[in-house]
Order: C-alpha cells, then structure tokens, then sequence
C-alpha cells in the first residue's frame, strides 16, 4: 500500500523541528530521520526524542515525571494505559507561542542523554536458525 503523502502542516513541522535540532545541536550529533509507527521519528544519538503525525509534535520526556507532565494541557499520553511513561503528544495549542515550542524541544533534548536506547533485534537468518550472539550485539 502506497504511503500517503503528508499533509501541509506535517511538512511545516517536520522543517520546524529539523532547524530546532539544527539551531541546538549542529552538524556533531547524530541525528537520524525515519519513519516510525505512521510517524516522521527524530533519532537523536540512537534514540527517539521527538517525532511529528500531522499537526502533533511527540516529545520523549522523564519518565519519572510523567504523572504531572500529563496534567498539562494540550497533551495527551502516548499509551493511555500507561505502557509508555514519558512520551507525550503535544497539541499545536500546547506549542503555539515561541516560548512553548522552545520548552518542549529543549526539555525533549535535555532528557535524550539519560534516556535509554531500545536495544536493536536481531533479525533472524533464512536458516531459520537464531542469530549468533555477535549479532545481538553481545559480548
């Protein structure tokens, strides 16, 4: 199934974030683009700090803080049920101003160094057999 094409304020958001993390970080992170989960994911050193579907920005935050961070208004939780402590959609109303879209992209790149990456799986081989424990990343 073909993919379908973004929508004029995905665009513009994406372009927001790309300058944001460009105006904060330079050329000497490694940042990553990809899709993810029907989202345009933002990998900042291997792990995901921010993301854009449609008009919403995702912001990955401390997970320790996600019981007031969710009293915010403008955000929603991304797994209501609670399975994803710390990652949060933001509404255009929650980052409308100047102030709040430097909040929520600054305190997205404060938590990224303590943030844990998800480790990468192994993808099994056409033997059929599980992937050596080099391939795991082990050792």
């Amino acid at each position: 199934m073909p993919t379908r094409p973004l929508s004029d304020e995905a665009l513009h958001l994406i372009t927001a974030v790309q300058d944001a993390l460009a105006e904060r970080l330079g050329a000497h992170v490694d940042v990553q683009e990809l899709q993810l989960f029907g989202s345009h994911a933002f990998m900042v050193d291997g792990k995901l700090c921010l993301a854009v579907k449609g008009d919403e920005l995702l912001v990955r935050l401390p997970p320790q803080q996600h019981s007031a961070t969710a009293e915010t208004p403008g955000l929603r939780e991304l797994d209501p049920r609670g399975g994803m402590a710390g990652y949060f959609w933001v509404s255009p109303a929650a980052y409308a101003t100047r102030a709040q879209w430097r909040h929520w992209i600054d305190a997205a790149l404060a938590y990224n160094p303590q943030a844990k990456a998800t480790p990468r799986r192994a993808k099994s081989s056409a033997t059929g057999l599980p992937p050596s424990p080099a391939g795991r990343g082990l050792g």
